[in-house]
């Protein structure tokens, strides 16, 4: 995905024995400032017969290799939270953890455009992550974000035609005898900001989900579940009405069937043409094992 850093070679010269390495560098890459010399070594961009080597004192002796690049390696995101699954220059696509906000609140800094920030300042992308869409603090899954502007307004402005399947699977409470199907309702909420259903045309925000059973047993359901709206907390409602929350959820009737200890729901498909490029990009996740386990028995 990230081109690895290209190595120019060098070689000691009787002249050059006993100069330190930071010196070398300088001299080598045609003179350059000691604070750019400093960065490469600092960034692993410097290899004495081999091996890595940033130390700035570091005596060499005629005849050794050095090499040197004068790009420095792209960072790698470690986060527990956020696992990077791709990137070019336009897009970042995650798959995102439970626990954690896809962008801050009032009272919560820490979420997923933050860590993608970090990453991309640590990269030395001259850009930040732009929020597209969001999943609930507590589901888990795949995620797209802008590190364009272009790239963005074009994902908001025509997310409904850009996006070709966007799926998720959850575990839902109580044995679903109807194998699939389709629930319709608008969706609205109230001053408390709880997200409820209205069966009345118009009265709220038009939501249809689609769903198809995958396990059953007598206490829980695992169901795949396929938006043709992307509205607040569409699933856990939806779900809630026909009377199969999902497992987990405190708010829309599933925290006291908790299996799992977290939201039972995961966002595993996002296929969608790419903004700039008209690229068609699939993304797939597996099911969280912990889903799995419930049907073990």
């Amino acid at each position: 995905m990230f081109q690895k850093p290209q190595y120019t070679p060098f070689v000691v010269s009787q002249a050059d024995a006993g100069k330190p390495l930071l010196a070398f560098v300088m001299q080598a890459l045609d003179g350059i400032s000691r604070n750019k010399a400093k960065a490469i070594l600092a960034g692993n961009g410097v290899r004495v017969n081999g091996q890595i080597a940033s130390q700035h004192d570091l005596p060499l002796r005629a005849g050794q290799r050095v090499e040197i690049s004068k790009r420095k390696p792209r960072a790698v995101l470690q986060n527990r939270f956020v696992r990077l699954v791709y990137e070019d220059k336009h897009l970042l696509v995650i798959d995102k953890q439970p626990g954690i906000l896809s962008m801050a609140t009032e009272h919560h800094a820490f979420c997923v455009k933050t860590v993608l920030d970090d990453y991309l300042q640590k990269s030395h992308s001259k850009c930040t992550a732009h929020v597209v869409h969001r999943l609930d603090r507590d589901t888990s899954g795949l995620m797209v974000f802008a590190k364009t502007m272009e790239a963005e307004q074009i994902l908001e402005e025509h997310w409904h035609q850009i996006v070709s399947d966007r799926r998720y699977v959850a575990v839902v409470s109580g044995r679903m005898d109807k194998k699939s199907g389709s629930v319709e309702s608008w969706l609205k909420d109230n001053k408390a900001f709880f997200t409820y259903s209205s069966h009345q045309p118009g009265d709220g925000k038009y939501a249809l989900t689609h769903y198809k059973v995958l396990r059953v047993d007598q206490a829980h359901t695992m169901v795949e579940l396929r938006l043709e709206t992307g509205r607040k907390n569409q699933i856990r409602v939806h779900m809630q009405d026909l009377g199969h929350p999902v497992c987990g959820d405190p708010k829309y009737g599933g925290h006291e069937d908790d299996p799992c200890h977290r939201l039972c729901l995961h966002a595993f498909r996002l296929h969608f043409q790419h903004p700039i490029t008209g690229e068609h990009l699939r993304f797939d996740t597996p099911t969280p094992q912990a889903f799995k386990d419930v049907f073990k028995h």
